[in-house]
Protein backbone atom coordinates (compact mmCIF):
# COMPACT_ATOMS: atom_id res chain seq x y z
CA UNK A 1 0.00 0.00 0.00
CA UNK A 2 1.51 3.10 -1.03
CA UNK A 3 2.19 6.14 1.81
CA UNK A 4 -0.39 8.74 2.14
CA UNK A 5 1.08 12.46 2.77
CA UNK A 6 0.75 13.49 6.52
CA UNK A 7 -0.67 16.44 7.38
CA UNK A 8 2.64 17.76 8.29
CA UNK A 9 4.52 16.80 4.68
CA UNK A 10 5.30 20.40 2.73
CA UNK A 11 3.33 20.82 -0.18
CA UNK A 12 4.66 20.15 -3.53
CA UNK A 13 6.66 22.56 -5.61
CA UNK A 14 4.62 22.65 -8.23
CA UNK A 15 0.97 22.58 -6.00
CA UNK A 16 2.48 25.65 -4.19
CA UNK A 17 2.77 27.46 -7.45
CA UNK A 18 -0.38 26.39 -8.99
CA UNK A 19 -2.49 28.15 -6.00
CA UNK A 20 -0.24 30.99 -5.44
CA UNK A 21 -1.76 32.81 -8.39
CA UNK A 22 -5.47 32.68 -6.77
CA UNK A 23 -4.33 33.07 -3.30
CA UNK A 24 -2.70 36.57 -4.73
CA UNK A 25 -5.86 37.25 -6.63
CA UNK A 26 -8.45 35.91 -3.72
CA UNK A 27 -5.44 38.66 -1.13
CA UNK A 28 -5.83 41.40 -3.83
CA UNK A 29 -9.57 41.31 -3.54
CA UNK A 30 -10.15 40.90 0.05
CA UNK A 31 -7.87 44.17 0.54
CA UNK A 32 -10.51 45.93 -1.50
CA UNK A 33 -7.19 46.84 -4.03
CA UNK A 34 -6.60 46.92 -7.55
CA UNK A 35 -3.92 45.97 -9.95
CA UNK A 36 -3.31 49.54 -10.43
CA UNK A 37 -2.88 50.60 -6.68
CA UNK A 38 -0.94 47.63 -5.94
CA UNK A 39 1.69 48.05 -9.00
CA UNK A 40 2.08 51.27 -7.37
CA UNK A 41 2.78 50.15 -4.06
CA UNK A 42 5.42 47.61 -4.52
CA UNK A 43 6.84 48.63 -7.82
CA UNK A 44 5.96 45.65 -9.87
CA UNK A 45 4.22 46.42 -13.25
CA UNK A 46 0.37 45.64 -13.72
CA UNK A 47 0.88 43.19 -16.31
CA UNK A 48 3.40 41.24 -14.29
CA UNK A 49 1.12 40.99 -11.28
CA UNK A 50 -1.75 39.85 -13.80
CA UNK A 51 0.28 37.34 -15.26
CA UNK A 52 1.38 36.50 -11.65
CA UNK A 53 -2.34 36.01 -10.60
CA UNK A 54 -3.22 34.25 -13.76
CA UNK A 55 -0.31 32.04 -13.14
CA UNK A 56 1.59 32.71 -16.49
CA UNK A 57 4.41 34.05 -14.95
CA UNK A 58 6.47 31.95 -12.13
CA UNK A 59 7.16 34.21 -9.24
CA UNK A 60 10.57 35.37 -8.14
CA UNK A 61 11.47 36.38 -4.38
CA UNK A 62 11.75 40.16 -6.43
CA UNK A 63 8.18 39.78 -6.63
CA UNK A 64 7.40 37.85 -2.90
CA UNK A 65 8.56 40.20 -1.12
CA UNK A 66 7.03 43.36 -1.56
CA UNK A 67 3.71 41.80 -2.01
CA UNK A 68 4.24 39.93 1.65
CA UNK A 69 5.73 43.72 2.93
CA UNK A 70 2.57 45.49 1.20
CA UNK A 71 -0.03 42.86 2.63
CA UNK A 72 1.83 42.48 6.19
CA UNK A 73 1.73 38.36 5.55
CA UNK A 74 4.75 36.30 6.56
CA UNK A 75 6.45 34.70 3.13
CA UNK A 76 5.48 31.33 3.85
CA UNK A 77 1.90 32.44 4.68
CA UNK A 78 1.63 34.46 1.03
CA UNK A 79 3.12 31.39 -0.88
CA UNK A 80 0.88 28.74 0.92
CA UNK A 81 3.68 26.47 2.30
CA UNK A 82 2.82 26.05 5.85
CA UNK A 83 3.21 22.44 7.06
CA UNK A 84 0.35 22.16 9.68
CA UNK A 85 1.62 24.84 12.50
CA UNK A 86 -1.94 26.18 13.19
CA UNK A 87 0.04 29.27 14.86
CA UNK A 88 -0.87 32.91 13.94
CA UNK A 89 2.67 34.93 13.75
CA UNK A 90 1.57 38.80 14.82
CA UNK A 91 3.91 41.55 13.61
CA UNK A 92 2.08 44.38 15.78
CA UNK A 93 2.27 47.43 14.27
CA UNK A 94 1.21 50.99 14.89
CA UNK A 95 -1.67 53.39 12.87
CA UNK A 96 -2.77 56.25 13.73
CA UNK A 97 -1.04 56.60 17.37
CA UNK A 98 -2.96 52.59 18.03
CA UNK A 99 -1.25 49.84 18.18
CA UNK A 100 -2.79 46.47 16.11
CA UNK A 101 -1.55 43.00 16.70
CA UNK A 102 -3.10 40.79 14.07
CA UNK A 103 -4.53 37.62 15.46
CA UNK A 104 -5.76 35.47 12.35
CA UNK A 105 -3.94 35.61 8.62
CA UNK A 106 -4.87 38.35 6.44
CA UNK A 107 -5.84 35.75 3.53
CA UNK A 108 -9.68 36.58 3.51
CA UNK A 109 -12.72 36.21 6.26
CA UNK A 110 -13.39 37.98 9.59
CA UNK A 111 -10.22 39.77 10.67
CA UNK A 112 -9.20 39.53 14.59
CA UNK A 113 -7.12 41.94 16.60
CA UNK A 114 -6.03 43.11 19.77
CA UNK A 115 -5.98 47.02 19.98
CA UNK A 116 -4.15 48.86 22.01
CA UNK A 117 -4.66 53.00 22.48
CA UNK A 118 -2.33 54.68 24.83
CA UNK A 119 -3.69 56.85 27.77
CA UNK A 120 -4.67 60.20 26.34
CA UNK A 121 -2.69 63.38 26.24
CA UNK A 122 -3.92 66.25 28.23
CA UNK A 123 -6.12 67.75 27.29
CA UNK A 124 -8.35 64.64 25.68
CA UNK A 125 -8.78 65.01 22.63
CA UNK A 126 -12.71 65.45 21.13
CA UNK A 127 -15.16 63.05 20.27
CA UNK A 128 -13.43 60.86 17.92
CA UNK A 129 -14.03 60.75 14.04
CA UNK A 130 -16.47 58.23 13.06
CA UNK A 131 -16.93 56.07 9.82
CA UNK A 132 -19.86 53.44 8.68
CA UNK A 133 -19.76 50.85 6.02
CA UNK A 134 -21.41 47.25 5.61
CA UNK A 135 -21.09 44.52 7.85
CA UNK A 136 -21.14 44.19 11.70
CA UNK A 137 -18.05 44.12 14.15
CA UNK A 138 -17.78 42.57 17.64
CA UNK A 139 -15.71 43.77 20.57
CA UNK A 140 -14.35 42.81 23.55
CA UNK A 141 -12.71 45.01 26.40
CA UNK A 142 -9.78 43.18 28.09
CA UNK A 143 -8.50 46.13 30.38
CA UNK A 144 -9.25 49.86 30.72
CA UNK A 145 -11.85 51.64 29.63
CA UNK A 146 -12.84 52.01 25.72
CA UNK A 147 -14.97 54.89 24.85
CA UNK A 148 -17.45 53.91 21.53
CA UNK A 149 -18.90 56.83 19.76
CA UNK A 150 -21.88 54.78 18.27
CA UNK A 151 -24.59 57.08 16.00
CA UNK A 152 -25.54 60.08 18.39
CA UNK A 153 -24.58 57.71 21.62
CA UNK A 154 -21.12 57.47 23.87
CA UNK A 155 -20.72 54.22 25.55
CA UNK A 156 -18.17 53.42 27.95
CA UNK A 157 -17.36 49.99 28.28
CA UNK A 158 -15.08 48.59 30.41
CA UNK A 159 -12.54 44.99 30.87
CA UNK A 160 -15.42 42.10 30.43
CA UNK A 161 -17.86 43.95 28.50
CA UNK A 162 -18.38 43.44 24.55
CA UNK A 163 -20.53 45.02 21.99
CA UNK A 164 -21.57 44.15 18.55
CA UNK A 165 -23.24 46.70 16.41
CA UNK A 166 -24.18 47.04 12.56
CA UNK A 167 -21.04 49.23 11.01
CA UNK A 168 -23.76 51.00 8.88
CA UNK A 169 -23.95 52.93 11.98
CA UNK A 170 -21.65 55.81 12.22
CA UNK A 171 -18.91 54.67 15.09
CA UNK A 172 -15.33 55.47 16.38
CA UNK A 173 -13.50 54.36 19.57
CA UNK A 174 -11.11 56.52 22.10
CA UNK A 175 -9.67 55.78 25.01
CA UNK A 176 -11.91 56.81 28.03
CA UNK A 177 -9.34 56.35 30.99
CA UNK A 178 -6.38 57.48 32.32
CA UNK A 179 -4.71 54.51 31.28
CA UNK A 180 -3.53 52.20 28.43
CA UNK A 181 -7.18 50.18 26.78
CA UNK A 182 -6.73 47.17 25.27
CA UNK A 183 -9.50 45.11 23.35
CA UNK A 184 -10.00 42.35 20.55
CA UNK A 185 -11.81 43.21 17.53
CA UNK A 186 -13.33 41.30 14.76
CA UNK A 187 -14.21 42.67 11.14
CA UNK A 188 -14.34 41.73 7.47
CA UNK A 189 -11.47 43.45 5.23
CA UNK A 190 -14.18 46.40 4.00
CA UNK A 191 -14.21 47.17 7.98
CA UNK A 192 -10.44 47.09 8.07
CA UNK A 193 -9.95 49.77 5.00
CA UNK A 194 -12.90 51.79 6.90
CA UNK A 195 -10.28 51.66 10.01
CA UNK A 196 -7.47 53.06 8.09
CA UNK A 197 -9.32 56.50 6.84
CA UNK A 198 -10.68 56.96 10.47
CA UNK A 199 -8.06 59.19 12.47
CA UNK A 200 -9.58 61.48 16.19
CA UNK A 201 -10.25 64.71 16.12
CA UNK A 202 -7.74 67.42 16.70
CA UNK A 203 -8.67 70.07 19.56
Amino acid sequence: MPDEASPADPPAPDDVLTALGPRLRALRRARGTTLRRLSAATGISVSTLSRLESGRREPTLRHLLPLARHFRVPLDELVGSRTGDPRVHPRPFVRHGQTWIPLTPHLGGLHAYKQILPAPATPRPARPEQGSHEGHEWLYVLSGRLLLALGDHDLVLTAGESAEFDTRVPHGVANAGDHPVEWIALYGAQGERVHERVRPKEN
